[in-house]
């Protein structure tokens, strides 16, 4: 593959792909130059890895542009009509819109829409753009929609094939719990710590303790360990049809009021009610929350 030495930004785009220029198969010739786009001829990529872009770094991005111009080109792909779509460097285009540009630079290229997902995915990966969530969504795209195993990703992406393999468990989590990973309030470290957990309710119960209480990895994998050791204890006879629905109500209620694991075992006129706590502070986070309650019922 050549080496870009000359063209405006070019050198920047090959320094962002360092040793995975060979895996994505991407020629950039040395004559190649930017040319200058009317950016209302730009379009969005719908399949960009990247979901979220923070405003207040696009408006520093912006104010940056507004004074120096675009200093790295755009990649894009020429498509129907004489428009252009984005490849790399969406960032940019958005920050260009809002300081007001007429025109950006870019350099137009051919590629595969294989290349064009990966090439998205790579920019995004080696910028640390994607949270974990969007990386491991960009992977199963690029799995599902040209075949790759999860080794030929890893070497299309320059990662490794555990870093891949761990970031795609992180899809299997409830809705919930990507949710916070997305928006960086739970870490994909403690995301994985959770994967293993059955109850759904729990699961997710966990997930917000961590987040309210800014448990460490291992303050949650003690928890996700008591979890399994707990359950593995037989808990002797129980009744074992299945709750009526207000009474699965009830506890789903209980769960959320006390965001720890609740269990009810027996009928609408009798039985037994388990709530779980973890550590000294966990028992005392619940009974602050009943005399809480308790004050609150005498108003």
């Amino acid at each position: 593959m050549a080496n870009t030495k000359s063209g405006l930004g070019t050198k920047g785009f090959n320094a962002l792909f360092n040793d995975n220029e060979e895996n994505v198969k991407v020629d950039i010739a040395d004559d190649i130059q930017a040319q200058e786009i009317d950016i209302t001829l730009i379009d969005r990529n719908p399949n960009q890895p990247r979901k979220t872009f923070d405003e207040d770094s696009l408006r520093e991005m912006a104010t940056s542009i507004a004074t120096y111009g675009v200093l790295q080109p755009l990649l894009l792909v020429k498509t129907d009509g004489g428009r252009y779509l984005i490849i790399a460097g969406e960032r940019r285009f958005r920050a260009s819109l809002l300081a007001g540009l007429k025109k950006v630079p870019a350099i137009i290229r051919e590629f595969t829409p294989q290349q064009i997902q990966e090439i998205s995915l790579i920019e995004n990966l080696h910028r640390e753009d994607l949270n974990a969530i969007e990386a491991a969504e960009g992977m199963r795209e690029l799995m599902d929609n040209h075949g790759l195993t999860q080794e030929e990703v890893a070497v299309r992406i320059g990662k490794s094939r555990p870093y891949v393999t761990n970031t795609l468990r992180l899809l299997q989590l409830p809705d919930e719990v990507t949710a916070l990973v997305r928006e960086g309030k739970l870490s994909p470290g403690h995301a994985r710590t959770l994967i293993s957990i059955d109850d759904k309710d729990y699961l997710v119960t966990l997930a917000n303790q961590a987040c309210d209480n800014k448990l460490s990895v291992r303050d949650l994998e003690n928890r996700v360990r008591l979890y399994f050791t707990r359950k593995a204890i037989p808990s002797g006879p129980r009744d074992t049809k299945a709750l009526p629905l207000e009474l699965k109500e009830f506890v789903g209620d209980m769960k959320r009021i006390f965001a720890t694991k609740v269990k009810l075992v027996g009928n609408d006129q009798k039985g037994r009610i388990t709530i779980d706590y973890f550590n000294k502070d966990d028992l005392d986070r619940i009974y602050a929350l009943v005399q809480i309650l308790k004050y609150n019922d005498k108003l």
